[in-house]
């Protein structure tokens, strides 16, 4: 029996779980181990995700659970998304997908936003909370690496309408030695596939010597998709494996990224504080349209927005967004 969810598509006979330890085989099928299972659940300022061009400064809920289908050797999250996900069930929690649901609509959420692990590793549980969530009329967006085949691709433009999707490398032997995983092609594929009916913004964690010598190729690639992709930069701040890494130099991402800036009309410079390239600005006269502070890591806020309409009040250019402007205290606001 196959798993067809991500692109390992890992063979789960003989009691198997596969890379990512969260599916298994069952009377012929593939079946979630841990069904209905979340490792957290909260609130959050959209942009602090980061969603820069979805429902500005709408509550989000965001939930996650456990397993990676990526190694990635830098990763933040890896106590939740490397750990044996059997170890850590008795300290997560089990919400049926009504109930999730219903907490987002107590909570004043406008949206809902899977953002702690990999989506794939729970998608079955996560077509049944966007069943509810439809009902509901919440929208839902994920984080995701976009490992993962063609199918569940599709499967998950049914579940989520807004994708921030990481671009983490293009080179074979980074994704090889940096990610656990043979090569990107599966990743750029599935990029392509969701830029053409959802709304995608793209994040990349630069590694100082490592990956910021592709700079150029990431922009160029986003590009020939849509110029217009939001395309979010990270300072990464190493964890896990490279935890003794020292930090990236600000100055030196900046001066790469300078020139790309004709590139591509949104590239968002962050994961640090009192970053200045988080505001945006209209891509035809440069007006400044939305503002926003940079508070660190997970800290972004939006401080105004000035595009009613979604549109430049200079020149009436119109922003890609996902959604409007959306009120904070207004429960209704995003529905």
């Amino acid at each position: 029996m196959q798993c067809n969810f991500c692109e390992w598509r890992c063979n789960l006979a003989d009691k198997k779980h596969g890379v990512c330890r969260m599916y298994r085989e069952e009377a012929g099928a593939v079946k979630e181990r841990f069904p209905h299972k979340w490792c957290t659940y909260g609130t959050s300022r959209i942009e602090s995700l980061p969603f820069y061009h979805v429902y500005p400064g709408s509550r989000s809920m965001t939930i996650g659970t456990t397993g990676c289908n990526m190694d990635c050797r830098y990763c933040s999250n890896a106590y939740v998304a490397k750990e044996d996900p059997g170890k850590i069930q008795e300290t997560i929690y089990e919400f049926t997908p009504r109930e999730l649901v219903r907490m987002a609509e107590k909570l004043g959420c406008h949206n809902i936003v899977f953002n702690v692990n990999e989506p794939t590793m729970s998608l079955p549980s996560l077509a049944e909370v966007g069943r509810e969530a439809q009902k509901a009329g919440i929208p839902m967006g994920c984080l995701t690496n976009a490992y993962m085949t063609e199918e569940a691709t599709a499967l998950m433009a049914e579940i989520f309408s807004f994708f921030n999707i990481s671009l983490k490398g293009l080179n074979t032997g980074f994704c090889r030695d940096y990610l656990g995983i043979p090569g990107i092609g599966p990743v750029l594929r599935n990029i392509r596939r969701l830029a053409e009916t959802s709304h995608v913004e793209i994040t990349t964690p630069v590694i100082q010597g490592v990956n910021d010598h592709e700079i150029d190729e990431f922009a160029a690639f986003i590009a020939d998709v849509d110029r217009e992709i939001p395309w979010h930069v990270f300072r990464l701040l190493p964890e896990y494996k490279m935890k003794e890494n020292a930090y990236p130099s600000v100055e030196a991402i900046n001066r790469a990224l300078e020139k790309n800036r004709r590139v591509l009309s949104y590239i968002y410079f962050h994961n640090f504080i009192g970053s200045d390239w988080v505001n945006t600005l209209c891509p035809q006269c440069g007006a400044l349209v939305i503002e926003r502070f940079s508070l660190g890591c997970g800290g972004d806020k939006m401080g105004g927005f000035y595009c009613r309409d979604n549109k430049c009040p200079q020149c009436g250019y119109a922003i890609k967004m996902c959604g409007g402007w959306t009120d904070w205290h207004a429960k209704e606001g995003a529905r």
